[in-house]
């Protein structure tokens, strides 16, 4: 009965974030942190077992809790903006835009985070997680690249993952676990028609709508304790291979392509006492890996059409992510939480024509949360995040040299509630 409680649950709320849309609190565009607990820390936590959800960021944490639900819910906010300074030249050849500040449109998300795991025997356990990542979203109120199809400016990225996991405790405190990931994902991209001239198909550039692509991927991770204090943990995402966007086979590298990034975590965490706990985690995401994020505007709009190969890209570099948290248990009922994440830039200063689409930008994470006890092994969790303004700057790269320059310039906020049902 208990299993069979645990597969229905699951498959209802999975129907319900399958239709949620995904735009999220970003390293570049992957999540600071997934499950609520795990963001009340700044995202750190690879090395210790809090929900089911931990098996996003580590599978082989699920055999180390009990069996249960966790329902996440969270209302995001991005604040994203850019300002032209100088006016346009004017000289033939070159492609000034309008002085002036504006900002995106779109600025309140909501988005569900739901996992399960199910302890098979006191060695074992299986789990299933659904999430998302995103904040590729923007909605400018203007032709801000003069393409005479559109009023409005802006892309829409949105993915949605599928995570089934099996975890294994090879000896006393010490294990691993492997996820089988399912993607998928969908864009839409609206005012970049002007670039027609620079694309290898302009019908398959801009305003045709959403485009879909589904692919799979896998996670491993490790986990183990030692003296009974100190903990490690460690986990590799292999790249997700995606189908392409054939709607915008004229605008990403590959025609199309978009495949997830590789990533891989390390972190340890050190329980002096009971009561606390205090956990570093580093994070390596390798959008270096992704031609389509990576290939700089410069030289590349020159030198290959867009949608080709070597087609120009959105340049990021490749993000490396130190995050620290630390929880607290006040007594049986209450536990507080805090933390901090810093990732480096990956969007660097002569990239901020292209990434005025997507401000992936912000680099630091201030987060606190609680959870409380409910009785009968249920929780409620509590989870806020904010990250301060950062703004990139560089020259507009067809525009005479110190002509233009460009500013992009992005902040969040995030409240994310949980609730977990402990005991099926």
């Amino acid at each position: 009965m208990r299993s069979q409680k645990f597969s229905v649950v699951l498959v209802i709320l999975s129907l319900f974030i399958l239709s949620s849309t995904a735009t999220m609190a970003t390293d570049g565009y992957f999540r600071h942190g997934y499950g609520v607990k795990y963001s009340a820390m700044g995202g750190a936590g690879v090395a210790v077992s809090l929900s089911s959800l931990g098996a996003i960021s580590n599978p082989a944490g699920i055999v180390a809790i009990d069996s249960r639900i966790d329902i996440n819910l969270a209302l995001f906010s991005p604040s994203r903006d850019f300002t032209i300074s100088g006016n346009p030249s004017g000289y033939p050849g070159t492609f000034g835009l309008t002085p002036g500040n504006t900002e995106s449109d779109s600025k309140s998300f909501i988005m569900p985070t739901i996992g399960g795991s199910y302890k098979i025997n006191p060695a074992m356990a299986i789990g299933l997680a659904f999430y998302g990542n995103g904040g590729m979203n923007t909605n400018y109120p203007k032709a801000v690249f003069y393409d005479p199809s559109s009023p409005n400016t802006g892309i829409n990225l949105e993915q949605m993952f599928a995570a089934a996991t099996f975890a294994y405790e090879f000896s006393k405190d010490q294990a691993i676990g492997v996820s089988a990931i399912f993607g998928w994902q969908r864009f839409a991209a609206k005012g970049v028609l002007s670039f027609g001239g620079f694309s290898s198909d302009p019908a398959s550039l801009s305003g045709n709508s959403f485009s879909t692509s589904t692919g799979f991927g896998g996670k491993i991770g490790y986990q183990g304790t030692f003296a009974n204090m100190f903990k490690i943990g460690a986990s590799y995402e292999t790249k997700i291979a995606m189908g392409k966007f054939d709607r915008y086979k004229g605008l990403f590298a590959e025609e199309g392509g978009f495949d997830v990034p590789a990533s891989w975590t390390v972190g340890v965490g050190f329980l002096p006492n009971p009561e606390w706990t205090l956990l570093l985690d580093f994070q390596q995401i390798n959008y270096s890996g992704i031609r389509s994020i990576n290939n700089s505007f410069l030289p590349n709009i020159r030198a290959a059409l867009l949608g080709e190969s070597g087609g120009a890209g959105f340049g990021w570099k490749d993000m490396s992510v130190v995050k620290f948290g630390a929880m607290y248990k006040v007594n049986a009922a209450w536990t507080l939480m805090a933390g901090y994440s810093y990732g480096t830039q990956p969007v660097p200063s002569s990239e901020v024509l292209f990434n005025i689409l997507a401000p992936g930008i912000v680099q630091h994470h201030i987060t606190c949360g609680f959870t409380k006890a409910m009785g009968n092994h249920n929780e409620l969790n509590l989870a806020l995040m904010y990250a301060p303004a950062v703004t990139v700057s560089g020259a507009n790269p067809l525009e005479a040299p110190g002509q233009q320059t460009i500013d992009i310039r992005m902040s969040q906020l995030q409240v994310e509630v949980g609730y977990s049902f402990s005991s099926l």
